[in-house]
């Protein structure tokens, strides 16, 4: 009989974990600035100042699969989203990505992307978003060399500059702190 009881105890447990996280999840959604990525949910109790301003480079030398979307990249639009959504404004905020690595073919516009991949740039798409609202990408001189890629394969508005480490310092200088996820 206590081992019954211990199964339905188990299994009511595991029910309710099951449904808290399915909750959890139904909790992000996407927007106010972004409505196909950076979901975000709401978080209780935080506020900012009416003047908050974030300068934030974001650091990506990961692919993602060929075809699919960099989580990493989709984080500046979930930064976006989720922080507008608080109450920052959206010209209060001032972002770049810095891509090096093996991350660097994702900034290849679709047709040179297709013919090293076989696959369609997933990015293509979110970069061009990122950068229509003011985000800075840029790409590493030196990655963009050991990677054979030319700066009119590259996605419109990428910019590049002479390395990764460049392109952090000059943000530095500006007042970016890197964002360490």
């Amino acid at each position: 009989m206590t081992k019954g009881i211990g199964s339905a105890s188990l299994c009511l447990v595991a029910a309710l974990l099951i449904i808290g996280q399915a909750s959890a999840k139904s909790d992000f959604e996407y927007g106010p600035v972004f409505s196909a990525f950076g979901k975000h949910a709401p978080v209780d109790g935080v506020s900012f100042t009416e003047n908050q301003v974030f300068k934030v480079a974001f650091d990506v030398a990961k692919a993602a699969n060929p075809g699919e979307v960099n989580r990493k990249f989709e984080s500046l639009a979930r930064f976006i989203n989720m922080h507008v959504a608080n109450g920052v404004k959206q010209q209060n905020l001032s972002l770049a990505l810095v891509v090096h690595g093996s991350a660097t073919e994702e900034m290849l516009k679709g047709e040179f992307f297709k013919q090293r991949k076989g696959q369609r740039n997933g990015n293509e798409v979110l970069l061009t978003a990122l950068m229509e609202q003011g985000v800075e990408v840029i790409l590493c001189g030196q990655s963009a060399t050991a990677h054979g890629i030319e700066k009119s394969a590259l996605i419109d508005g990428v910019k590049m500059d002479l390395s990764a480490m460049t392109a952090h310092a000059r943000l530095a200088q500006k007042g970016y702190s890197v964002n360490p996820f």
